[in-house]
C-alpha cells in the first residue's frame, strides 16, 4: 500500500484512482472530516498527498487496490513542467526499449532533475510487472490529456484514414505505393501519423511479402520528437520490421531530412503559425507555386510537402477549412489546380480533430511523374463528409468506422491515374463529385466541398425535419418567455425612479470602467480559434457578423494586459459598444474577450451591482439615445452618460431576472427568424426542383 516516493495528486487524479467522478470526491471532502487535508495548490485546485489519499481510500472501502500505473502518474504530474514530464517519459521509453533488447535511436533529452531521474527509475521498475509498452502508452495518453491545449495529437482513427487514403491514391499511379515505401511527416508531434502508416503498410506487406516501411519524422519540440521515436520503437519491439528516424528541427526553415524524397508525406501541420519564416524563406526554391503569404502558413506546408515527394508520390495533409477559400491563397490554389498537384479535398465532420468545433479538411496532393508529365485539365475530386447523415454518435463524437468507410469507398471509386479525362463519367458515392478544374479557376478559386457538392433529396428532407423540430422547440421557448414577461406589471405610478450615471458609479467605485484599445494587427491570427487562445472583438466585427474576427495567444494577452496596451473583458463583466449603429450591451459569460476601440468593459462590484441589472439598464434604447452624440452617421455613445437605476442590491435582483428573461426572448425570436428563413429557402428550392411527393 505505501508509496516509497510520495507525490501530490489533484481532485481529478483522486477521481481517476477511485474510478468515480470528480463530484463524488468533492462530496467525500464535505461529508468526511477525516478526508486528507491539502498539502499544496490553491483553494480552487488543491493538491493532496498520494500516500494519505491512498490510505484514506483503503480505510473507507472506496477501492480494493490501486494499480501500479495509477500510482505512477501523479509522480509525473509532480514534475510540473510539460517539457520535463515529456523528457522523463521519453527517457523511460528509451530505457524500457533497451531492456527489451531493441536498439532504437531516441533524440537526447536534457533533463537534469534528480526528481525526474527517480520517476524514470520508478517507471522502469513498474514496467517489470505491467509491461513496457503498456506503461508507456498509458503514461503517454495521460500526458497528452494533461496538455491537450499545448499538444495537438492526430486521433488514431484519423491518422489511419489519412494513411489509407495515401495508399489508395498511390495505388492508382504507375508504381503504386509499396509496403516498403518511405513515409515522411515534417511536423510529426508524438508520431501518430507515422505509427498509423507503418502499421498499415506492414499489414499489407505481410500479405505481399514486401520489405518494411521506412518512417521519417521531424518536430521542432525536442520532447515531442523523443516521444515519437520511443513510440515507434515500441511498435518495432512488438515484432514490426519498420525502421524510423526522428529528428529535431524546423522543417520549413532547415529540414533535417531535406535530402530525402519520400513516397508518402502525411502531415497535420500547426495552424495559423505566423512565425513560419516568411521573410527569410522568400527566395526558397520550394515555392514553385508562388511565395505563400505570411498569413497563409498552411500553404507553405503544402508546397513543402510537394517538394519532399518522390515522382508520383502522394501527400495527405489535415488543414483548416479557410485554406480552401481565403482570398490571400487564391493564386497558389489556382497554381496547384493548373499543374494537377492538388487532386482532392475531403471535408471532415466537426470533432474529427482539434480544433473540434471546426470541420477540417484533408487535401490530397500528388507529385509529377518521373517523366515530368502533369495532369492538366484534370477534374478535382471533392467529398463532403462533413454533413453526411449518421456520421455522429451524439456526444461520443465521430462514428469513425462509418466515416472511414464512406471516405475510403469514395476514394477507391475514383480514378487517380491522371490524364485529360480523369474523373469524367465516373459513378461516385453520394456527397462526392469531380469538378473540372477550369470551372474552379474563377475570382475566388473556392475549393470548399460543400460549395460544389449537390445536396441529395434525402438529405434535404432530413434537414427539413430537423428544422421543423427546431422551430417547434423555439416557438415553445418563445411562449414560455412570453408568459413570464406578460405577467410583469408596469403600471406602478408615483415619482420617477432616481438614476445615477456610469461616470458617477465609476467614481464611487461601484464599478470599474475600462476602454478598449487598438488591436495590434501583427498579433491577430486567422479564423480558427486554437485551444487556450483569447478571441479579440472590434466594432467592425459586430457590424459585419457579430463574432470576433481574430484571436491572440494567452501569452500575448497576458503581456498586453500587463503593459496596459490591451483591455480584456472577464466573465461577469458588462461589455458596452460605444457606437450608435452597433449599440449593444451584454454580460460576458463564457470566456475572456480582448476589446478593440469604442468597446468598453464595466466590472461591477458584486456587493453593490448585479451585472445583469446593470446590463439591462444600459441596453435600453432610450438610454442610448440620450447618451448619443447625434453629430454624424457614425454617432458615438458617451458610455459615461448612460443612466442606471439607483436601487439597492436586493431590489436589483428581480429586475436582473426580468432583464435576463427579456434577453432570452430576444435571442429566441432571432433564432426563430433564422430557422424560418432557412425553411422558406429550402422548401422553395425543393418545390422549384420538382421534389413534391
Amino acid at each position: 500500500m505505501s508509496d516509497p516516493i510520495d507525490a501530490p495528486v489533484t481532485l481529478a487524479g483522486i477521481a481517476r484512482i477511485a474510478g468515480v467522478g470528480r463530484a463524488a470526491v468533492s462530496n467525500w471532502r464535505r461529508r468526511h472530516d477525516s478526508f486528507p487535508t491539502p498539502v499544496g495548490g490553491t483553494d480552487t485546485s488543491p493538491l493532496f498527498s498520494l500516500a494519505d489519499v491512498e490510505r484514506w481510500l483503503y480505510a473507507h472501502g472506496k477501492i480494493e487496490r490501486i494499480g501500479r500505473r495509477e500510482r505512477l502518474w501523479p509522480h509525473y504530474e509532480a514534475l510540473g513542467d510539460r517539457a520535463v514530464m515529456g523528457a522523463a517519459l521519453a527517457e523511460a521509453g528509451r530505457r524500457l526499449l533497451a531492456a527489451e533488447g531493441v536498439d532504437w535511436a531516441v533524440p537526447e533529452q536534457c533533463f537534469r532533475s534528480e526528481e525526474a531521474a527517480r520517476v524514470v527509475d520508478k517507471t522502469v521498475d513498474v514496467a517489470r510487472h505491467e509491461g513496457g509498452r503498456e506503461i508507456f502508452d498509458f503514461l503517454l495518453s495521460r500526458w497528452l490529456d494533461a496538455h491537450v491545449r499545448q499538444v495537438s495529437a492526430t486521433p488514431a482513427p484519423l491518422a489511419r484514414l489519412m494513411a489509407d487514403i495515401a495508399v489508395a491514391v498511390g495505388a492508382g499511379g504507375p508504381g503504386g505505393v509499396d509496403a516498403g515505401a518511405t513515409v515522411l511527416d515534417p511536423a510529426c508531434g508524438v508520431g501518430g501519423l507515422l505509427l498509423a502508416a507503418g502499421e498499415g503498410m506492414e499489414e499489407r506487406g505481410v500479405e505481399a511479402n514486401s520489405t518494411a516501411p521506412a518512417l521519417l519524422g521531424v518536430d521542432l519540440d525536442p520532447a515531442l520528437a523523443a516521444l515519437a521515436a520511443a513510440r515507434l520503437g515500441f511498435a518495432r519491439a512488438d515484432g514490426g520490421g519498420m525502421t524510423a528516424e526522428i529528428k529535431v528541427g524546423d522543417s520549413l526553415r532547415a529540414d533535417p531530412h531535406g535530402a530525402v524524397l519520400a513516397d508518402v508525406v502525411l502531415c497535420n501541420p500547426p495552424f495559423n503559425a505566423r512565425d513560419w519564416g516568411h521573410e527569410e524563406l522568400a527566395t526558397d526554391p520550394r515555392w514553385v507555386y508562388g511565395l505563400p503569404p505570411r498569413t497563409e502558413p498552411e500553404l507553405a506546408w503544402i508546397e513543402h510537402a510537394l517538394a519532399r515527394l518522390a515522382p508520383d508520390g502522394v501527400a495527405v495533409l489535415l488543414l483548416p477549412p479557410a485554406v480552401a477559400s481565403r482570398r490571400a491563397g487564391r493564386r497558389i490554389r489556382g497554381a496547384l489546380l493548373r499543374t494537377g498537384s492538388l487532386r482532392g479535398v475531403v471535408a471532415l465532420p466537426a470533432g474529427a480533430a482539434q480544433p473540434h468545433s471546426v470541420s477540417l479538411q484533408l487535401w490530397i496532393l500528388r507529385a509529377p511523374a518521373s517523366d515530368g508529365r502533369t495532369a492538366l485539365g484534370e477534374h478535382l475530386f471533392l467529398l463532403d463528409a462533413a454533413t453526411s447523415s449518421g456520421t455522429f454518435r451524439g456526444a461520443q463524437g465521430v462514428d469513425w468506422p462509418r466515416l472511414s468507410g464512406q471516405v475510403l469507398d469514395a476514394v477507391q471509386a475514383h480514378s487517380w491515374s491522371g490524364g485529360q479525362q480523369a474523373g469524367a463519367g465516373e459513378r461516385l458515392p453520394e456527397r462526392c463529385i469531380t469538378v473540372p478544374v477550369m470551372d474552379l479557376l474563377d475570382e475566388q478559386t473556392d475549393l470548399t466541398p460543400a460549395r460544389h457538392v449537390p445536396e441529395t433529396a434525402i438529405e434535404a428532407q432530413g434537414k427539413h425535419h430537423q428544422s421543423w423540430g427546431r422551430l417547434d422547440g423555439l416557438l415553445d421557448e418563445v411562449r414560455g418567455h412570453s408568459r413570464t414577461l406578460a405577467a410583469i406589471d408596469l403600471s406602478a405610478g408615483g415619482d420617477a425612479a432616481s438614476t445615477v450615471t456610469v461616470s458617477d458609479l465609476d467614481r464611487a467605485h461601484a464599478l470599474k470602467l475600462r476602454h478598449g484599445q487598438t488591436l495590434p494587427g501583427e498579433l491577430l491570427h486567422g479564423d480558427v480559434l486554437p485551444p487556450g487562445a483569447v478571441p479579440a472583438l472590434s466594432v467592425p466585427d459586430l457590424i459585419q457578423g457579430g463574432v470576433p474576427g481574430g484571436w491572440l495567444t494567452a501569452a500575448e494577452v497576458e503581456k498586453g494586459v500587463g503593459t496596459g496596451s490591451l483591455t480584456m473583458a472577464e466573465p461577469g463583466d458588462v461589455v458596452v459598444v460605444g457606437v450608435e449603429r452597433a449599440y449593444r450591451v451584454w454580460v460576458q459569460v463564457d470566456t475572456p474577450l480582448v476589446l478593440g476601440p469604442q468597446l468598453y468593459a464595466l466590472h461591477p462590484d458584486p456587493e453593490l451591482l448585479d451585472p445583469w441589472f446593470l446590463a439591462g439598464c444600459l441596453r435600453a434604447p432610450a438610454n442610448a439615445r440620450q447618451a448619443g452624440s447625434h453629430t454624424s452617421s457614425s454617432a458615438r455613445i458617451d458610455v459615461r452618460k448612460l443612466q442606471v437605476l439607483q436601487f439597492p442590491l436586493a431590489r436589483q435582483r428581480p429586475y436582473a431576472e426580468a432583464f435576463r428573461e427579456l434577453l432570452a426572448l430576444e435571442e429566441s425570436l432571432r433564432s426563430v427568424a433564422a430557422v424560418g428563413e432557412d425553411l422558406v429557402r429550402g422548401l422553395g428550392d425543393g418545390l422549384a426542383a420538382g421534389r413534391l411527393h
